[in-house]
This record gives structure tokens, sequence and C-alpha cells, in this order.
């Protein structure tokens, strides 16, 4: 008798433990492949240049990766601070898969002469490239390259912006390396540095991530050690609280002052991994306590450390996405810093960076975190300027054709440009952004032609050429109504214009843009590349060559290898050396 309910209770133990485990395993297949990126046209968000029809990038298996086995324990219970219906948007039965990023295409400007598109000061894509090149020896997914990161993630040498005004604009055209019959087209921005006297306190929110699955050196270690950074360049003015978040969330510390240095790195040292991963509850009591603690005067900021994988609670990214760009209108800020590889979630953590106002980095290795922790970070996350909107007119007299390079899920409607409503990038204290268009000139027209008949011929150095193409940007002459943003002048091009470069642009604590605008003339032709569109044309040239570009065109790891070293200038920090070192291994790898 002993037996057999010895014997029952265990067959009834072993059927428990069966259910749990397909529960958990069902939950985890549920989040695999989450995504929700940006809806399109109709709502006047980025366009949805996404073919969701190929979900590939989550099977590494077509890769060949190797990836640590994930190591945290798995707790399923959930917990009372998880959200609920009435705190963030319904989340959806099923959100489509995210696929291969369509690259822009070429645009006639007799049909449309007209491209809008917002700035993208994230870097994360290069670094997750240098991993999988680097660490794992494999080439990245192509759905992983954005060129645009890649090329965002060096710094260059433009110049500092004139007094009140919150960057500068450089502009450039020359030879395009790697199609003979067209030209290339820089724009470089850069954002105006602050005197440490006048950078604001911080108030900051560390949102940290201590579930299962960020077990290991290279995620919780990293995350340890790149806190404890940021936290030794606090002061007194300076307030950090701490939300951690697992199988539930807790509030390690609320508003402690910045030179309590001990305090705060103790509660980072005890910080230990374990348990599912309820991100969206996390997300919420971050905000939460934000906005408690918020300050006017004060840099107001969630720093999101993680890898992505929410499976507790809502976990669909349109709803989170929803429910940050809310949060946003508050005033609070939101930077994420992307640890570990397998299980790492890419796509959302671009865009809930994107949602929130702010910026988005991953941290390989403690080399980088020093990058991001040191230098990067402590300028950038005071934002400058919100909502920075280009829009490029080209005049079809002058150019045939165009295609903006990378930047494909920044694109937004042309009439989204003089909408304050809708979002837009930011750019922090002394940050750079530079992007390119590739463009065909349109046909010479005969000499007696009055609108060619100042050109200077293909490839000629000009009479007069600003130095590294810098471009004094004007602002218009209407002024500011009430409550409605600047006036936007007609679009007029003189015989030797080129393309007119439109701005808008936020300050960081206004809802009405300002307007400035600049003309690309002869003037900026370039015979020979600048050291600036030297190198940085050859990150382009190399995201083009990982994606496999059906634009590549004549582009060749050598080409890029034999312009990064002929442009690599100062190189402080060996940044550059090392991206010589990842085409060389790409060169190796890509057969």
């Amino acid at each position: 008798m002993k037996k057999s309910v010895i014997s029952m209770f265990l067959v009834i133990l072993l059927l428990f433990v069966a259910a749990c485990d397909g529960g958990a395993a069902k939950d985890a297949a549920a989040d695999i492949g989450d995504d929700g990126y940006y809806e399109s046209g109709e709502n006047g968000g980025y366009n949805d240049n996404y073919d969701t029809t190929d979900s590939s990038y989550s099977d590494t298996g077509d890769t060949g990766a190797s990836y640590p086995e994930d190591t945290g324990y798995e707790d399923w219970e959930s917990s009372d601070s998880e959200m609920s219906g009435d705190d963030m948007p319904t989340e959806p039965a099923e959100e489509p898969n995210p696929g291969e990023l369509i690259e822009n295409d070429w645009v006639e400007t007799a049909t449309e002469n007209t491209s809008t598109f917002s700035i993208d000061v994230d870097t994360a894509s290069y670094t997750l490239i240098r991993n999988y090149l680097l660490s794992y020896n494999q080439m990245p997914p192509a759905n992983a390259v954005r060129i645009e990161e890649m090329v965002n993630y060096f710094d260059y040498e433009y110049p500092q912006p004139e007094e009140g005004k919150p960057f500068s604009v450089t502009m450039e055209m020359a030879d395009s390396p790697w199609n003979k019959e067209t030209k290339l087209v820089m724009f470089g921005l850069q954002g105006k540095m602050l005197e440490p006297d006048k950078v604001p306190a911080h108030n900051l929110v560390f949102l940290i991530d201590v579930s299962g699955s960020m077990y290991g050196d290279d995620r919780l270690g990293l995350l340890k050690k790149s806190f404890k950074k940021l936290v030794e360049k606090l002061d007194k003015d300076d307030k950090v609280s701490i939300v951690t978040y697992a199988s539930g969330t807790g509030v390690l510390l609320d508003s402690v002052s910045g030179d309590k240095k001990y305090e705060i790195i103790a509660a980072i040292d005890d910080l230990e991994a374990g348990g599912s991963t309820a991100g969206a509850a996390g997300i919420k009591t971050a905000y939460e306590l934000a906005e408690k603690n918020y300050s006017k005067d004060a840099n107001n900021r969630i720093i999101l450390a993680t890898d992505g994988d929410f499976n507790v609670g809502i976990s669909s990214t349109s709803a989170l996405v929803a429910y940050i760009e809310e949060e946003r209108n508050k005033g609070i800020f939101l930077t994420i810093l992307g640890f570990g590889m397998g299980n790492y979630q890419d796509d959302r953590m671009e865009q809930l960076s994107n949602a929130g106002n702010g910026n988005y980095f991953y941290v390989d290795n403690e080399r980088e975190s020093d990058k991001i922790f040191t230098y990067d970070l402590m300028g950038t996350m005071f934002t400058i300027a919100k909502d920075v909107k280009l829009q490029v007119v080209f005049n079809p007299a002058k150019i045939a054709k165009y295609r903006l390079v990378g930047y494909e899920n920044r694109v937004m409607a042309n009439e989204d440009f003089n909408d304050d409503t809708k979002d837009a990038g930011e750019i922090g204290a002394g940050h750079r952004v530079t992007a390119f268009y590739e463009v065909f000139l349109a046909e010479k027209k005969p000499a007696e032609t009055p609108e060619t008949g100042t050109d200077p011929e293909e490839g000629e150095e000009p009479a007069e050429n600003p130095e590294d193409g810098e471009t004094e940007p004007t602002e218009p002459a209407p002024e500011e109504g009430e409550g409605e943003p600047a006036a936007e002048p007609e679009t007029e091009f003189g015989e030797d214009d080129f393309l007119v470069l439109k701005m808008r642009y936020k300050e960081p604590d206004a809802d009405i843009s300002k307007y400035m605008d600049t003309v690309m003339t002869s003037a900026n032709i370039l015979a020979k590349m600048s050291q600036n569109m030297g190198f940085a044309s050859s990150v382009a040239e190399f995201g083009m060559l990982l994606r496999d570009s059906k634009f590549k065109a004549d582009s060749s790891y050598d080409s890029v290898l034999d312009r990064a070293k002929a442009n690599i200038g100062k190189d402080s920090f060996g940044f550059r050396g090392e991206f010589l070192e990842l085409v060389e291994r790409a060169k190796t790898l890509d057969k």
C-alpha cells in the first residue's frame, strides 16, 4: 500500500513538471522573433522598410553561430508588479517577424525630388558586427547591418557650430568610389560642445535586467564594470536610482546623490542573475520613479541595460513601443545598452530606444565599455536638439536620380517634415551625425543653356572651395508664430544649386520646431575626398559588402582597406585601426 501511494505521488509529480516545462517552452517560443517594426505611412511614423516574409534573423543556424548556452534559471512565476491591460496598450495576438531590411532604392528626381529622414545617432550595429567577426569568426546576418550606425560609430573632424546654433553642417560631393557613373554626397552635422560648468545635473534611473539570461561575464559581469565607470563621473548634484527586474521588479536605490559612490557601487556589486524576464514591468517602474524624481533643470534619463529577451507580462515590441512613446512626452529620455549574444534582441532594442527619444549602444567588451561610459555617454546623454529631421530637395536640372545610403528605418513621409507631432532623432552635446546619398548627375546640356553655363567640368576643382566642404546654414527670414513652427521659404534653385538641405529641430524642452537650410553648389564638389569623407565612405562601402547590397557595384574589400588606410587620420583610441582588422577578417570569411 505504501509503495502504491509513493508510486502515485511520483507519477503526479512527473506530470506536473512536464506541464510546467511545456508552458515555459510555449511562452519562450512565443517570444522568438518578436518585433513589431515601425508602422507604415498611415500613422505618419517611420516607413516600414522591412520585408516581413523572412524571419531568418533569429535563426542563427544559417550562419553556423556557436553561442554559449544560456545558463540562467527560469522562474516562470509572475509577480504583483506585472503590468495589467490598464498600464500598457493591449498586446496583439500575433506580430510579424522581422525580415530583410529593404535598402532604399533609386528615385528619379523628375518623379520625386524630395527625400526626408530622421537623424540617427545609434552605434550598436557596428559593435554587434564586430562581435560576430572577431569573437565568433563569422559574417554577421545582413539584417544586423545598419550602415548609418556603422558610419556614425566613428568621430569626424567637423567644425563647431556658431553661437546660438545647436549644430554645424558640412556638405561635400565627390566621385563615388564604387561606381564610376555616380557621385557621392555627404552631410555632416556636429553638435555643439558644452562647457563643463554648463552641463546640467543628471537625474538617472539605472534599469538593469538581472534575469537568468543575463548570467555571465559578458553580460551581467560586464554590465557591473560598465555602470561603475559611469558612477565615478557623477557628483553631488546628480541623482541615481536603480530598478532591477527578473521574475518581478525591485527598487534598490531611490534618488541617491552621485557623491555617495560607495552606496551606489555596493548596490551594483550585489546584483545577481536569475529568473525570467518581466521587462515591461521594469520599464513601467523605471518611468514611474523617473517621473517622481523629475527635475526640469536636469537631464532626466532612464538607462536600460539588457539583452532584450522579455518573456513575462507584456512582451510584444509594438506594445512596449507604444507605452514608451507615451512616456517620452513627459521629458524623460531613454538610453539602451545591449549585452550578450545568442538570444540577443537587436531589433527590439533599436525600436525601444528610437521610441524613447534616446540612443542605443551595444557593449561587446570592456574596451567598448570604456569608450561608451568614459567618453561617449556623458556627452551624448545631454540632448541639445530633439526631433531632428533632414529634408533634401534635389534640383532636377542637376541631379537625375538619388538614393539614401542606410537610414532605412528612419525614412519619413515628406509631409511629416513640417509636422511637429512626428517624432525624430536626437543630437547630444558634441555628437556627430553623418549621412550619404549616392546620385546620378543630370546629363549635361548644351553650353548655351543658362542652367549649366557656369558648371565646372566633372571632377574639376572649383575656384573657391570651403575647407572640408563646410557650408553655413541659414535661417529663414519669417519669425516663428505663436504655437507654430518656423515658416519654411519656397524652394527656388539658382543656376549653380545642386540641392537644398533643410533641417528642423526642437530645443530639448520645446514643442515647436525651428528651421534651418543650406544649399549645395559646385563649390562643394571636391576633386578628391576629404579625410572625413574618405574614411566614412569606406565604412559605408564595407556595410554594403556585408549586406551583399544590390547597389555595391564595384565595391571590394581591397578598395575599403586602401581608402580607410589613406584616411585613417588621428586614431587616438585605435578604433579606426581596429576597423581595418574587421575588414581583413570579413575578407577572409566572405568566400
